[in-house]
């Protein structure tokens, strides 16, 4: 039996997540914003799996916070940060205030948890594994999301800066990268048009929270053992190219074609 600790517990892929590990009989700890969402959540975890759950409500944009997550939560073994938020800003209208938020959140509290997860298997001589939780913006720039597209980018660098570092003591460090999930997040709401322009993808449909969270639970168990410093992009294919555009041309120029006609 691991233990797990998984913020952004409260709802939507971080719950996902959790939920997949408790099915595995995994000891949780789950940390979000939201204490009432996230005791329920933890509520739901203990009555459907009957494992121990530990709540550890806070917000990540509190370094002292983030810095002491892994020790309150013990002897943890897989460190998720799932943890994100995603306001829509208009770059003209953009603060330091708003952008150091989504910073803080989405890649200082990843790093700080990481780091505090490192020291701690180092000095026990453990090994362990971190999954990161990405997003398709860390390569694709959106309105209103500037800040929120380059914490993204920055958190796969990041996740690639600690698997190099952390690789010589056995400790994996991977991100999985989602594209449009379904999840009617309170924390984080989209309307329909948003969603309807951004999940289009060659499987045709959005994803659900918990193919993010088997990607996620593959990741962080053996059969991945060999895997560290990686993007795993669990998008529909989106990444791939954009299957719903029409053909640019329907013919062929002589050009093209060198004055070959094809019968």
């Amino acid at each position: 039996m691991r233990t797990v600790l998984v913020t952004g517990a409260a709802g939507g892929i971080g719950a996902a997540i959790a939920a997949r590990f408790a099915a595995a009989d995994d000891r949780l700890a789950v940390s979000d914003l939201r204490p009432a969402e996230l005791s329920t959540v933890a509520e739901k975890l203990r009555a459907d799996h009957r494992v121990p759950v530990t709540e550890l409500p806070g917000d990540l944009a509190d370094a002292a916070y983030a810095e002491a997550l892994v020790d309150a939560a013990g002897a943890v073994d897989v460190l998720v940060n799932a943890a994100g938020i995603y306001p829509a800003t208009r770059l003209l209208d953009m603060t330091a205030q708003r952008w150091d938020r989504v910073q803080d959140v989405n890649v200082r509290a990843a790093v700080l948890t990481t780091v505090a997860f490192g020291r701690k298997h180092v000095a026990a001589g453990t090994t362990g594994t971190v999954v990161n939780i990405s997003s398709g913006a860390a390569t694709r720039a959106r309105p209103g999301a500037a800040h929120y597209a380059t914490s993204k980018a920055a958190l796969e660098m990041a996740t690639k800066a600690c698997a190099v570092e952390l690789g010589p003591h056995g400790i994996r460090v991977n991100a999985v990268s989602p594209g449009f999930v379904t999840v009617d997040s309170e924390a984080n709401p989209v309307t329909e048009a948003y969603a309807a322009a951004v999940s289009v993808n060659p499987l045709g449909r959005r994803g659900a929270p918990g193919e993010i969270a088997d990607a996620v639970f593959w990741l962080a168990g053996p059969e991945a053992g060999w895997i560290t410093g990686t993007v795993l992009r669990v998008d529909g294919g989106s990444t791939a190219g954009a299957a719903g555009l029409p053909l640019h041309w329907s013919g062929e120029t002589t050009v093209q074609t060198g004055g070959i006609t094809h019968g």
